[in-house]
Protein backbone atom coordinates (compact mmCIF):
# COMPACT_ATOMS: atom_id res chain seq x y z
CA UNK A 1 0.00 0.00 0.00
CA UNK A 2 1.46 3.49 -1.19
CA UNK A 3 0.99 5.75 1.60
CA UNK A 4 0.84 9.84 1.41
CA UNK A 5 0.76 12.93 3.64
CA UNK A 6 -1.32 14.84 1.70
CA UNK A 7 -4.15 17.80 2.08
CA UNK A 8 -7.65 17.31 2.74
CA UNK A 9 -10.46 19.81 1.80
CA UNK A 10 -13.07 20.78 4.04
CA UNK A 11 -14.71 24.07 5.19
CA UNK A 12 -17.68 26.00 3.14
CA UNK A 13 -17.46 27.44 -0.71
CA UNK A 14 -14.43 29.84 -0.67
CA UNK A 15 -13.64 29.11 2.55
CA UNK A 16 -11.71 26.39 2.65
CA UNK A 17 -9.55 24.51 5.29
CA UNK A 18 -7.39 21.62 5.26
CA UNK A 19 -6.80 18.59 7.15
CA UNK A 20 -3.24 17.19 6.93
CA UNK A 21 -3.76 13.46 6.71
CA UNK A 22 -1.98 10.00 5.98
CA UNK A 23 -3.82 8.51 3.22
CA UNK A 24 -3.67 5.68 0.81
CA UNK A 25 -2.71 7.20 -2.23
CA UNK A 26 -5.43 5.69 -4.25
CA UNK A 27 -8.00 6.85 -1.98
CA UNK A 28 -10.18 10.12 -3.21
CA UNK A 29 -8.61 13.66 -2.04
CA UNK A 30 -11.24 13.86 0.80
CA UNK A 31 -12.42 10.78 1.09
CA UNK A 32 -11.30 7.79 3.86
CA UNK A 33 -7.75 8.35 5.44
CA UNK A 34 -5.15 6.46 8.14
CA UNK A 35 -4.90 8.88 10.65
CA UNK A 36 -5.05 12.88 10.91
CA UNK A 37 -1.96 14.56 11.46
CA UNK A 38 -2.72 18.43 11.51
CA UNK A 39 -4.59 21.17 9.58
CA UNK A 40 -3.82 24.21 7.47
CA UNK A 41 -6.03 27.08 7.67
CA UNK A 42 -5.18 29.55 4.50
CA UNK A 43 -7.70 32.25 5.73
CA UNK A 44 -5.84 32.74 9.20
CA UNK A 45 -3.01 35.50 8.85
CA UNK A 46 0.56 34.05 8.16
CA UNK A 47 2.29 34.85 11.41
CA UNK A 48 -0.56 33.45 12.88
CA UNK A 49 0.28 29.95 15.16
CA UNK A 50 -2.91 28.10 14.39
CA UNK A 51 -3.14 28.86 10.59
CA UNK A 52 -0.50 25.41 10.58
CA UNK A 53 -0.82 23.12 13.39
CA UNK A 54 0.93 19.85 12.49
CA UNK A 55 2.14 16.73 15.19
CA UNK A 56 5.75 16.55 13.64
CA UNK A 57 6.58 13.59 15.46
CA UNK A 58 3.77 11.30 13.86
CA UNK A 59 5.00 12.54 10.33
CA UNK A 60 8.60 11.88 11.04
CA UNK A 61 6.83 8.15 12.10
CA UNK A 62 4.88 8.41 8.67
CA UNK A 63 7.82 8.97 7.03
CA UNK A 64 10.14 6.57 8.56
CA UNK A 65 7.36 4.08 7.40
CA UNK A 66 7.20 4.97 3.70
CA UNK A 67 4.69 7.28 3.14
CA UNK A 68 5.29 10.27 0.31
CA UNK A 69 4.35 14.16 1.15
CA UNK A 70 2.71 16.19 -1.70
CA UNK A 71 4.50 19.14 -2.59
CA UNK A 72 2.27 21.78 -0.43
CA UNK A 73 3.05 19.39 2.18
CA UNK A 74 6.36 18.92 2.02
CA UNK A 75 7.10 22.20 1.97
CA UNK A 76 5.23 22.48 5.66
CA UNK A 77 7.50 19.90 6.46
CA UNK A 78 11.21 21.44 4.86
CA UNK A 79 9.77 24.77 6.95
CA UNK A 80 9.72 22.89 10.12
CA UNK A 81 12.54 21.44 9.79
CA UNK A 82 11.29 17.95 9.51
CA UNK A 83 13.05 16.95 6.26
CA UNK A 84 14.82 18.83 3.61
CA UNK A 85 13.49 22.17 2.14
CA UNK A 86 12.16 21.39 -1.53
CA UNK A 87 13.85 22.68 -4.67
CA UNK A 88 11.36 25.63 -5.83
CA UNK A 89 9.43 24.67 -8.76
CA UNK A 90 9.36 26.65 -11.58
CA UNK A 91 7.61 26.97 -15.04
CA UNK A 92 8.96 30.15 -16.55
CA UNK A 93 7.34 29.74 -19.82
CA UNK A 94 4.19 29.65 -18.68
CA UNK A 95 4.41 32.47 -16.88
CA UNK A 96 5.75 34.66 -20.27
CA UNK A 97 3.73 37.32 -22.25
CA UNK A 98 2.75 35.53 -25.68
CA UNK A 99 4.19 36.65 -29.01
CA UNK A 100 1.79 39.64 -29.50
CA UNK A 101 2.39 40.88 -25.98
CA UNK A 102 6.22 40.39 -26.60
CA UNK A 103 6.16 42.39 -29.58
CA UNK A 104 4.39 45.40 -27.80
CA UNK A 105 6.83 45.71 -24.85
CA UNK A 106 9.63 45.54 -26.96
CA UNK A 107 8.07 48.25 -29.14
CA UNK A 108 7.62 50.49 -26.13
CA UNK A 109 10.78 49.69 -24.93
CA UNK A 110 12.75 50.86 -27.90
CA UNK A 111 10.61 53.90 -28.25
CA UNK A 112 11.38 54.97 -24.97
CA UNK A 113 14.99 54.17 -25.14
CA UNK A 114 15.07 56.57 -28.38
CA UNK A 115 12.97 59.33 -26.23
CA UNK A 116 15.90 58.98 -23.39
CA UNK A 117 18.57 59.50 -26.05
CA UNK A 118 17.39 61.87 -28.33
CA UNK A 119 16.73 64.77 -25.30
CA UNK A 120 20.35 64.11 -24.11
CA UNK A 121 21.98 64.93 -27.82
CA UNK A 122 19.84 67.80 -28.25
CA UNK A 123 20.52 69.69 -24.82
CA UNK A 124 22.32 72.34 -24.96
CA UNK A 125 25.83 72.83 -23.01
CA UNK A 126 25.34 75.80 -20.34
CA UNK A 127 28.66 77.88 -19.67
Amino acid sequence: MALTIRLSRGGAKKRPFYRIVVTDSRSPRDGRFIEKIGHFDPMVAKDNPKRLVLDLDRAKGWLAKGAQPSDRVAKFLGQAGVIAMPAPRNNPKKSQPKAKAQERLKAAADAAAKASEAPAAEAPAQA
